[in-house]
Formats: structure tokens, sequence, C-alpha cells
């Protein structure tokens, strides 16, 4: 059971490889907002990481974030998210990231706590109508 204030961090220093140009999702080598994105998951990820058992991982459902400045190469990342509500599988957060000038972006994320296996079956369902 998850209960009480849950927060979790990740951290990154943006290299080459984070950049928008280079996960072609635009032509700056600026952080790319898909990394920001992927940064922000982790840290609720991590928020709640402690409190599942074994067979349990949870997956998202829903990101709306706002990327508001741009981190250059060698900028310090940190994504901060707080559970801010839990309802039945489905939890809630807040998150906020930042580089070495400040804030640069924030979102609402949801995720669900997920069966591991049976949440891999339902994927090899899905993947065995690719092959039709």
């Amino acid at each position: 059971m998850i209960e009480g204030t849950k927060i979790g961090v990740f951290k990154l220093t943006v290299s080459e490889s984070d950049t928008a140009k280079a996960v072609k999702s635009g032509e700056l080598e600026v952080l790319a907002t898909p990394v920001l994105a992927a940064a922000m998951e982790a840290a609720a990820v991590d928020a709640v990481a402690g409190y599942l058992s074994d067979n349990e991982t949870t997956v998202g459902s829903l990101l709306e974030l706002k990327h508001t400045s741009p981190s250059v190469v060698g900028a310090n990342i940190s994504a901060k998210a707080e559970v801010t509500k839990i309802d039945g599988r489905k939890i809630v957060y807040e998150i906020q990231a930042s580089d070495d000038s400040g804030v640069i972006g924030t979102a609402i994320h949801e995720r669900y706590i997920v069966d591991k296996n049976k949440f891999m079956e339902k994927a090899a369902v899905r993947s065995e109508n690719y092959a039709k």
C-alpha cells in the first residue's frame, strides 16, 4: 500500500545524444522534449518503487508536459515527481524539472499499478496480431 508523501527524483547531464537534433524531435542541440519526458517518468517510477510488490510495476497512461526553457549540452537536469493522488491502481503525480539555471518544465502524470505477468500476457496477445 502506498501512503503518505512520496517523492522521486531522476537526474541526468545533457549529452549530445539527448538533444532534439539527435532524437529527431527538432533541429537544435538542446535537451529534447522526449528525453525530458523520459526523465520525468523515471522520477515518477522512483517515487513508488519501494512500495510495490515484486510482481507489480507501474505503466504510464498520461503525460501532460510543458517544456518551458531550453537546456544545453552539459546542463545538469533534475526531475522531481510527487504523488498527489492515489485512486485504486491509478497514481497521479506533479512533476517539476530544473537545470542549473532554474525550472525547465512541469507535468501532470498518471501511472497505473499493474501485475507484470498479466501485462506482458496482454502484450504477447497483441504481438500475435502483428504477424497476421
